[in-house]
């Protein structure tokens, strides 16, 4: 069962004048997709070939740096699925409900949640990812390098945002501070994140 790229769950337009359609054309369309071919050539006929993209990432993240490859561009499979799912229009600020009463209550307030996401994402150096997760009960904020991600370190992912430069360069520049901002403040679909800790 080959993987295939999925669509992005909104217009290519949709997250202007924040995100591009031309960065999406390149994010989506070149890296992720490059991503999902280059995980179909790795499994096809061997035993990874019939496994869900979860059972790749955890099978594999057992095995490196024997599977590096394979682990690299499953996860970021997943990690840019993820993500386009934690964007849409007219997000951003600050949520309510559920999700709000837990970051108030594991963080102290939404602003301090904002300051330490944000912080996480600035300082990862070189690629990576910053995240909100669920880790026995508790909301916590952290921070990946390269491909790696929450699910192989027994954490549920609730929201991220990709700082590889990839991301944010034709739209930001070399701002990535101004980047992570702008997620917070216009694009967060926090829906997918109160869905996620449902």
């Amino acid at each position: 069962m080959a993987f295939e790229l999925p669509p992005l769950p909104y217009d290519k337009t949709a997250l202007e004048p924040h995100i591009s359609a031309n960065t999406l054309d390149f994010h989506h369309g070149k890296h992720h997709n490059a991503y999902v071919t280059n995980l179909n050539n790795l499994v096809k006929d061997t035993d990874l070939a019939t496994k869900s993209l979860e059972e790749i990432i955890l099978i594999a993240a057992k095995d490196l740096p024997a599977k590096q490859g394979v682990f690299n561009n499953a996860a970021q499979v997943w990690n840019h699925t993820f993500f386009w799912n934690c964007l849409k229009q007219g997000g951003g600020g600050k949520p309510t409900g559920t999700v709000l009463a837990r970051i108030e209550a594991d963080f102290g307030s939404y602003e301090k949640f904002a300051e330490e996401f944000k912080n996480a994402a600035i300082t990862q150096f070189g690629s990576g990812w910053a995240w909100l997760v669920e880790e026995n009960g508790t909301l916590k904020i952290t921070k990946t390098a390269n491909a790696d991600l929450p699910l192989a370190h027994g954490q549920k992912a609730l929201l991220t945002v990709d700082v590889w430069e990839h991301a944010y360069y034709l739209d930001f520049q070399n701002r990535r501070p101004d980047f992570v901002q702008t997620v917070l403040d216009k694009l967060v679909n926090w829906d997918f994140v109160a869905a996620n800790l449902g």
